[in-house]
């Protein structure tokens, strides 16, 4: 049968623009249709925006922290109307790089929603396209819990493009999107508190990680309350807001923020109209190939639930390209040492297994650890700390996981995840010279494991 297209992608984020624009450079004939914005969250609404929103908190620290190198600078005046429209300025300029990548590689873009009619059949604008295959790539959207209130409160889709810097901030949630927006927010001024149900934020990192953390943000005067909840929001005459939460306590702000998870982007989708089954979590499920119950129909990307990182799907869309389009180049995805960072104020880098999950794992382990003051803050009065820790499998040496709490971690985990995925010893670290005087040198000369 003859279709339109070999490839029709709905969702223009990061793994559909990777999956387009290499299986069109393989021959395929490719269209993307996008809703919303071109490049997805992590352009628009995530990591890109988050992380010049992040830099932007910094400076409050590194101008006080001047003084001690000899500088005296003025009364500093902080403006985010200037932040957010130098940021908005340069996420146009990346939505206008991703619609050249596109079209450059000769992927038709239609701008509109995508509903799937069938399994061969995608709907947009009203007209409608044939297809061999679908490759969903809709990926996820904030989630605000069903409290009285509601409506008062903010996602990260919002925070990007707040009119004024809120005085007073509430932050809600213990994943990556709570810690750094609180980090942002309190270095941008405003007076912070970080509100999360359970004992500690960041569950699932390392626990020395989570712990190091807290530290270090309550040394900045950033307000964690663990065990705290939100049950309802109200809206006072002033205009400022009332949250009272379920201990009974009422916490007044002038926002309130929540990053309490996202869910899977698959609003009048049509999947009623094929046979793509979801897991209990609401994910569409997908096998190895990424092929879901429909097998002209695949998804990749947060909207499967996997791994909710951007170079995860970047990686996803390159293997359905390649398996597709191009088999003899094709590998299958490794999930195993995926490195990541949480731009919170200070950096976590963290790659491989965690403390308790390498024991959970059956692994008898050596524990490395290094906490010191860097360098750069010797000649200040700033009291912050970093945490660099390595996970030694005490049977193979093998280095099962590496976990940093400060400057730059993300930086210098992403080095050490290529020893990592290599299968490095704790020897090879041991052999390996530093460069000094850094604080990555630090990771190669810890010699003695911490006792437990």
């Amino acid at each position: 049968m003859s279709y339109d297209f070999d490839l029709f992608v709905i969702g223009a984020g990061s793994g559909g623009v990777r999956a387009a624009r290499f299986a069109a450079g393989y021959g395929a004939r490719v269209a993307v249709a996008e809703s919303r914005y071109l490049g997805g969250t992590c352009v628009n609404v995530g990591c890109v925006p988050k992380k010049l929103l992040v830099y932007g908190a910094h400076f409050a620290e590194d101008f006080e922290q001047a003084s001690g190198f000899g500088w005296s600078l003025g009364e500093a005046n902080f403006d985010w109307t200037t932040l957010i429209a130098n940021k908005n300025r340069e996420i146009e300029r990346l939505n206008g790089i991703y619609r050249n990548l596109l079209t450059n590689s000769g992927v038709s873009l239609f701008e509109g929603h995508a509903r799937i009619v069938d399994a061969h059949t995608v709907e947009v604008n009203g007209q409608r396209h044939s297809t061999e295959r679908i490759l969903i790539a809709t990926g996820g959207w904030p989630q605000i819990p069903d409290i009285p209130g509601r409506e008062h409160a903010i996602s990260s889709n919002e925070a990007f493009f707040l009119k004024q810097l809120p005085k007073r901030v509430l932050v809600v949630g213990g994943g990556y999107i709570a810690v750094e927006f609180a980090s942002i927010f309190h270095g941008l001024g405003a007076t912070t508190s970080l509100l999360y149900r359970g004992d500690l934020f960041l569950r699932g990192f390392d626990g020395a990680v989570r712990e190091h953390l807290r530290d270090e943000l309550s040394k900045k005067s950033l307000d964690l309350q663990f065990n705290a909840d939100i049950a309802s929001i109200e809206r006072k005459a002033d205009g400022s807001l009332a949250a009272t939460l379920k201990d009974g306590r009422v916490l007044e702000a002038d926002c309130v923020f929540y990053a309490t998870g996202r869910r899977p982007m698959l609003d009048n989708l049509g999947l009623e109209n094929v046979e793509v089954k979801l897991d209990k979590r609401g994910y569409i499920e997908v096998d190895d190939l990424f092929q879901t119950s429909t097998p002209s129909i695949l998804a990749l990307g947060d909207v499967i639930g996997r791994v909710q990182l951007t170079p995860v799907a970047l990686a996803e869309g390159m293997a359905v390209a390649r398996r597709l389009f191009k088999p003899e180049e094709y590998r299958p995805l490794d999930y195993s040492m995926i490195p990541t960072a949480v731009f919170s104020l200070p950096n976590i880098g963290t790659v491989g297994l965690s403390e308790e999950q390498a024991i959970e794992a059956g692994h008898k382990v050596k524990i490395f650890e290094s906490r010191f003051r860097p360098m750069k803050l010797t000649l200040t009065e700033n009291p912050e700390r970093t945490l660099m820790k390595l996970v030694v499998d005490a049977d193979s040496d093998r280095v099962l996981g590496c976990h940093m709490v400060g400057p730059e971690a993300g930086e210098i985990v992403q080095g050490l995840a290529i020893a990592l995925k290599a299968g490095a010893t704790k020897q090879i670290f041991d052999e390996t010279i530093g460069v000094h005087p850094s604080a990555a040198e630090e990771f190669v000369t810890l010699r003695t494991p911490v006792s437990r």
